[in-house]
């Protein structure tokens, strides 16, 4: 397995790599320059599950931020930064935990070497990301166009700059709004370094769209044993991509903790608005920190038997419905009660 072998990076007070779990990141949508917004979307996202966090530093007044935002948050900052190494220096100097830079766009060896003097001096990790849309026209042409085996290049490249400057403290990011692009730039790249990979598919889209590619992308990859952290990209709130992404990992039981929903797609012996209960069950358990599966079914008839796989279920009839526990009903309520009935047996879960 990849990731049992990459280098271990310590970023504020998380670690990745070596084995290490997998971390949630997403990146602030604020002005970084305000504060008070900033911290507020951080400490909702880390309520909801993101362990790392990533904000843009493009000004000045972006950077001194970091100081103030650092004071308020309890999980790591990376700094993203793009053309301006200075941003990269002054957001170290103000406590971020981590940079994320493209050698390629901020200067020539003199400026990278200026990055990592600080970074070196401070312990501070470099994220090294390279994007297929920022791929290198030499790069392009030596492959005939936009591949995996481009974007490995590219990104090998850079971190040799930054190896060569004598630092190695160093995550490694390839991303593609490709999806079986990324998946095979990933297949290559472990082959080839053993530092942490962030893993992603970038611009995948809405909710809808985004989920889907990002799902295939990141379980493909995933599966495979490559990646340390990830972030699911979504044109959306960020708190979705980080409820996307501790889905994913559940999914591939790469991590545990919190109730998995399992519903049925509804059929012609419905006789309940199945597809409202499920989504109100789905929002009302975000608030526990539960191992269980939790089944909605659509009916009495088939509920219970479909449900004997969850640890807790409820199934809705013609006006009423049942509460199921490991298979077995346990009560009849009416409909309209059966959120509660479920809430209180979440309230007094003890098994």
């Amino acid at each position: 397995m990849y990731r049992d072998n990459t280098k271990v990076v310590k970023i504020g007070n998380r670690v990745i790599g070596g084995g290490n779990p997998i971390l949630i990141q997403s990146m602030t949508n604020t002005h970084t320059e305000d504060v008070d917004a900033t911290v507020a979307q951080i400490k909702e996202l880390t309520k909801a599950g993101c362990e790392i966090i990533r904000c843009t530093v493009p000004t000045k007044e972006a950077a001194l931020a970091i100081k103030e935002i650092k004071k308020q948050i309890e999980i790591p900052l990376v700094a993203d930064i793009h053309f301006d190494y200075k941003m990269a220096i002054m957001a170290m100097e103000n406590g971020a935990d981590k940079i994320r830079i493209n050698p390629g766009n901020i200067g020539g060896t003199d400026k990278i070497k200026a990055v990592v003097d600080v970074a070196k001096e401070r312990n501070i990790p470099i994220r090294v990301g390279v994007n297929s849309g920022s791929l290198e026209k030499d790069l392009i042409e030596k492959y005939g166009g936009v591949t995996a085996e481009g974007i490995v290049e590219s990104a090998l490249d850079k971190v040799k700059i930054i190896e060569d400057l004598g630092y190695d403290n160093l995550v490694v990011s390839i991303k593609s709004s490709d999806v079986m692009m990324c998946v095979k730039a990933h297949e290559l790249i472990a082959k080839q370094t053993n530092h942490p990979l962030h893993v992603g598919i970038t611009e995948s889209g809405t909710i809808f769209s985004g989920s889907i590619k990002s799902s295939i992308g990141l379980g493909l990859i995933l599966n495979q044993g490559i990646g340390d952290t990830i972030r699911v990209s979504l044109t959306d709130d960020p708190v979705r991509e980080v409820e996307a992404a501790r889905l994913i990992l559940r999914t591939l039981g790469l991590r545990k903790g919190g109730i998995e929903v399992v519903s049925c797609p509804t059929c012609g012996r419905t006789r309940i608005n199945l597809i409202d209960l499920a989504g109100k069950v789905e929002k009302m358990v975000s608030e526990y920190d539960l191992d269980l599966k939790l089944a909605v079914m659509g009916c009495v008839v088939n509920g219970p038997g479909e449900a004997k796989g969850a640890d807790l279920g409820i199934a809705g009839g013609d006006g009423c419905g049942v509460l199921i526990k490991h298979g077995e009903i346990i009560k009849k309520v009416p409909e309209e009660e059966l959120l509660d009935t479920l809430r209180y047996e979440l309230d007094n879960w003890n098994e």
